[in-house]
């Protein structure tokens, strides 16, 4: 489903505080087995102080909101 290159938005919430915030991840592989996306973290954070540029991410597929394709995506 998920394939090298795609783009995630993923969103991400602050326990302490339940903002929340959408974020997008470029996905490295995906494990169906698991419904776990493994990818780096593509832009800037707002709200989320703990996640920065480039991070590498694990996401459960229940926190994906938006997907794209590679070829699609643009920045």
């Amino acid at each position: 489903m998920f394939e090298q290159g795609d783009y995630v938005k993923v969103e991400f919430e602050d326990e302490a505080t339940e903002e929340k915030e959408w974020m997008w991840v470029r996905v490295e592989r995906s494990d169906e087995a698991r419904r776990l996306v493994f990818g780096t973290l593509d832009n800037e954070r707002v709200v989320m102080t703990d996640l920065r540029l480039g991070m590498k991410l694990a996401v459960s597929y229940d926190n994906i909101w938006e997907h794209m394709k590679a070829g699609s995506f643009r920045q």
